[in-house]
């Protein structure tokens, strides 16, 4: 079975035989499903009214369980922004009332960042959506297929992960 990144390599070796265009097998495959993957999410997210980004923030606050909440910190940690965009998707997602904030109770010059009802309604909603969507994804791998996958691109990524 060959696919496009077989032609790309075949193409590749006859014009440049000099370099070892190997590493493009496997992460030419890895980001071109991630183009598939952002356009699965993207259309999971929409069926609810939501952007990519606004999952990301509603999420986090979901799992990080009762109350839902997070300090402004604690939500770029976990979404990987800057405190300028966060400020910015913090106000949008109020404006929504998605979240809502709130004084920190130890400390009142500190905020915290809460999912409303509608928040949690509209995230697990978009996230039931989304699992469905990527098991569809999966289905060319039985389960210890797709364990063998999570491990190793668990090991590819781990040096470019945040340590916690």
């Amino acid at each position: 079975m060959s696919d496009e990144v077989d032609r790309i390599l075949a193409d590749w070796r006859r014009e440049v035989p000099h370099v070892d265009v190997d590493p493009l097998a496997v992460l030419s495959r890895v980001s071109r499903l991630a183009r598939h993957l952002d356009r699965l999410r993207r259309e999971a997210f929409a069926a609810h009214g939501l952007e990519p980004w606004e999952f990301d923030v509603l999420a986090a606050l979901r799992k990080a369980g009762r109350p839902y909440e997070l300090s402004p910190g604690q939500l770029l940690r976990e979404t990987l922004v800057t405190s300028g965009t966060m400020t910015n998707r913090v106000d949008r997602l109020v404006g929504r009332e998605l979240v809502a904030r709130h004084p920190a109770p130890d400390d009142g010059r500190s905020i915290r960042v809460r999912l409303t009802t509608a928040g949690a309604a509209v995230v697990e909603a978009a996230l039931v959506d989304l699992v469905a969507a990527e098991r569809r994804m999966l289905l060319a791998l039985d389960p210890a297929g797709q364990q063998t996958l999570a491990d190793l691109l668990r090991t590819v990524a781990e040096p470019f992960e945040p340590r916690r």
